[in-house]
């Protein structure tokens, strides 16, 4: 009797031709583009030679790495017995580092670049101060996670590369994203952006999310994700599990993020959930970042928020409420992602249907929350006129309650008010409602328009506006808090309660991250990464409005006048003590 065939044998040997000729094909296409017309066709080289130096990176992880592992085992007892003066030594030369880049760089840019440093420091003091376990924390978990933020600041902001890089990312998800007007317009005709929220905004999210689910089927977004979980892991002493939903929580949002370690949430420990629900507080899924673009928002900054936050959110998780308890996973290899669809069709429409409901959240949450806001503000001027307060709203306590927070960012004192009162809405409230209030300051700073009517700030810096993006670019509200102990509660019932007593610590460090983000992008930015292209109108982007001209003027002459009063000042001081010491001179002689 004849063997059976091998069916399975034949697939494989079929599927791996077809990955050869795909392979082939993809090269040559790459080749021709090149002969024909190599800078048009760069882009598509770097995007090419990227990903083969990331397939060939996991190829020889899975097959040398262990075998490099255990060659490396002298290496590690030697680091291992030797490690608390490496400790102290690695300790001392950051201080070092420190006091250097503060004396050479921090100082001499100006108070407010110092006060953003300032207001880290005492951000990251407040944490430790009021820690569930205040002796408990790790200084490698939090050096490492400010230094991931630093080293992401300084690469963005600071380097020509990085920020142009990040600049013409934003660029392509600007264009990306304008795709949606396609559809918009057909299913709601040519005067769609008459409802701009509704017809321009929301369709955006529906695409992403669509994008998005097909980018997790094909595998990308579950390979990404392990990846930047894996570096917060190595260099932060995190457990997997927590580091690869905060990982997570840059591209999906916060109750999605938990679905990547859903058979695992119910023997997570209770820091552990703490890190998770910190991380969904501290930032936004990347299908809500397009919305916010379309509102105006700069796209460089808000990516570069979500990217910085990640690693913000967990060093301030696990110093806020430290482990205590033995992690049950401790091997990444151990996790288990699926993919959960059949094919790519199923992923785009699968997508799309599920950002309907987050379409109609949104909606709903803001025509409540906006109602809400007009009664508040009703019932506090009624109540403030009783005291000859009429002028007093929710806003302006807001704007009171959060200037000094704002201050310590490093927003100027004409500014910090706004801000605060910006970061108010997005925690009371919402942060959509937040965003939407700095597009219209945006939009007002752009046209050129007086900067105070009637003693009332009109708009605020593009420095201010900066800070303001990446202190509000996370889900740290009290509306997102109801959501996530919800949607938690649902994937562990069993440790609903766990959940419960973690939310509001959560929501605080949550709070604290994206803070601590602005201090240092307050910290990092300069004037050069402000051009005058930053005061163009939107009528013409190539000449600045007339009245920016007359605004930078007027502040230069200001700092100018200013500069030589001060001199002229000093001037007269010294003159009065000479009279003084020859007047005193005299009275000895005589």
């Amino acid at each position: 009797r004849p063997d059976p065939p091998d069916y399975k044998a034949g697939f494989r040997n079929e599927k791996s031709f077809n990955k050869c000729e795909f392979v082939s094909g993809f090269v040559a296409l790459v080749t021709t583009a090149c002969v024909l017309n190599f800078h048009r066709a760069a882009g598509l080289l770097v995007i090419s030679l990227v990903t083969v130096l990331f397939f060939v990176w996991d190829w020889m992880m899975e097959r040398y790495g262990d075998r490099v592992w255990e060659e490396l085992h002298p290496i590690r007892d030697l680091l291992n017995k030797n490690w608390i003066w490496i400790r102290r030594v690695i300790f001392l030369l950051l201080l070092a580092s420190v006091a250097c880049w503060l004396a050479l760089d921090t100082a001499q840019k100006g108070t407010r670049q110092l006060m953003s440093f300032l207001g880290l420091l005492v951000f990251i003091f407040l944490m430790l101060l009021f820690s569930k376990h205040p002796f408990r924390w790790s200084w490698r978990t939090l050096l490492c996670g400010i230094g991931l933020q630093f080293v992401f600041g300084l690469l963005i902001l600071r380097t020509t590369f990085g920020l142009g890089a990040l600049k013409w990312l934003g660029k392509q998800v600007e264009n990306f994203t304008s795709f949606t007007d396609q559809g918009s317009k057909f299913v709601f005709g040519d005067k769609y952006t008459d409802h701009f929220f509704v017809f321009k905004v929301m369709p955006i999210l529906v695409f992403l999310s669509s994008v998005i689910s097909i980018l997790y089927y094909v595998g990308f977004m579950p390979w990404l994700i392990c990846k930047i979980g894996f570096i917060m892991q190595v260099t932060m002493g995190t457990s997997p599990l927590e580091s690869m939903v905060v990982a997570g929580n840059i591209f999906i949002g916060m109750t999605e993020a938990p679905l990547l370690i859903r058979p695992y949430i119910s023997e997570l420990t209770r820091s552990e959930i703490h890190a998770v629900m910190t991380g969904g507080f501290a930032s936004v899924s990347g299908t809500i970042l397009g919305a916010y673009i379309a509102f105006g928002v700069d796209a460089t900054h808000l990516l570069t928020a979500s990217l910085m936050s990640a690693p913000a959110s967990l060093a301030i998780a696990k110093i806020f409420w430290p482990e205590t308890e033995t992690p049950r996973v401790m091997d990444r290899h151990d996790l288990k992602m699926d993919r959960g669809y059949t094919n790519v069709l199923e992923a785009a429409s699968q997508g799309a249907t599920c950002a309907v409901s987050l379409v109609a959240n949104i909606v709903a949450n803001l025509i409540s929350f906006i109602a809400l806001l007009a009664f508040m503000n009703t019932v506090v001027s009624w109540l403030g006129g009783m005291l000859d307060c009429p002028q007093l709203s929710f806003e302006l306590i807001c704007s009171y309650l959060f200037m000094p927070l704002s201050f310590m960012m490093g927003v100027s004192g004409e500014d910090s008010f706004i801000v605060a009162e910006l970061i108010g809405t997005k925690t009371f409230l919402n942060e959509f409602v937040a965003y939407q209030k700095l597009a219209e300051f945006i939009k007002k700073r752009k046209a050129g328009g007086p900067k105070f009517v009637n003693n009332i700030n009109q708009y605020i810096s593009v420095h201010s506006e900066t800070i303001a993006t990446y202190a509000l670019c996370g889900f740290s509200n009290f509306a997102s808090l109801g959501i996530f102990v919800g949607a938690l509660s649902t994937l562990a019932p069993e440790r609903r309660s766990d959940i419960s007593g973690c939310a509001l610590r959560a929501l605080i460090a949550g709070s604290v991250s994206c803070f601590m983000t602005a201090c240092i992008a307050g910290d990092w930015l300069t004037t050069l990464l402000f051009p005058l292209s930053t005061y163009q109108t939107d009528s013409n982007n190539t000449n600045l409005n007339i009245s920016s001209q007359l605004l930078i003027c007027c502040t230069q002459l200001n700092n100018r006048l200013l500069s030589v009063l001060s001199l002229l000042q000093s001037c007269v001081y010294i003159y009065r003590v000479y009279i003084c010491c020859y007047a005193v001179h005299l009275l000895i002689i005589h």
